[in-house]
């Protein structure tokens, strides 16, 4: 069993001052973030809070507009949205189909991603970038489905 040895010192406020300085000048400074390489777990991680977080406003705010015009007699039914939608751009619809369909499928193949871990497979270090690149790949090819549907 070890032993440590303390000792305690009176000492001025203006010494504790010091000798906090001291200790502070030599600990080692973090380096700044940009320095790291971003890993492909993180990145997704991110990604997926970040694009749940979206739907999940985009269907809160869709619901709410939905109740509130209904109450204040504002039209907001399907042939509205139709009519409305018809009359955009092609190129208004695309990016808006692209900004719907590769968010969706992406937050969906990570959840099956995650599904895949809670049964305890794809665990290790190359399984979670196997299921990463997966994931990625899925987005892309399912997503262009979605897009050119």
């Amino acid at each position: 069993m070890a032993s440590r040895f303390t000792s305690t010192v009176k000492a001025s406020h203006q010494e504790e001052e010091e000798l906090l300085k001291q200790q502070r000048s030599r600990r080692p400074v973090l380096p700044h973030l940009t320095i790291y390489q971003p890993q492909l777990t993180a990145i997704l991680s991110s990604f997926h809070r970040i694009t749940g977080v979206a739907m999940g406003g985009a269907f809160y705010a869709l619901t709410i507009s939905y109740a509130a015009t209904s109450l204040l007699s504002i039209p907001f039914d399907s042939a509205a949205i139709v009519s409305t939608v018809a009359a955009l751009p092609v190129a208004v619809k695309v990016l808006g189909k692209a900004a719907m369909a590769y968010p969706f499928v992406f937050h969906a193949a990570n959840g099956v991603r995650h599904l895949i871990w809670d049964f305890g497979k794809e665990l290790t270090i190359p399984g979670v970038y196997r299921t990463g690149y997966a994931v990625l790949a899925a987005t892309a090819v399912v997503g262009s489905y979605f897009l050119l549907w």
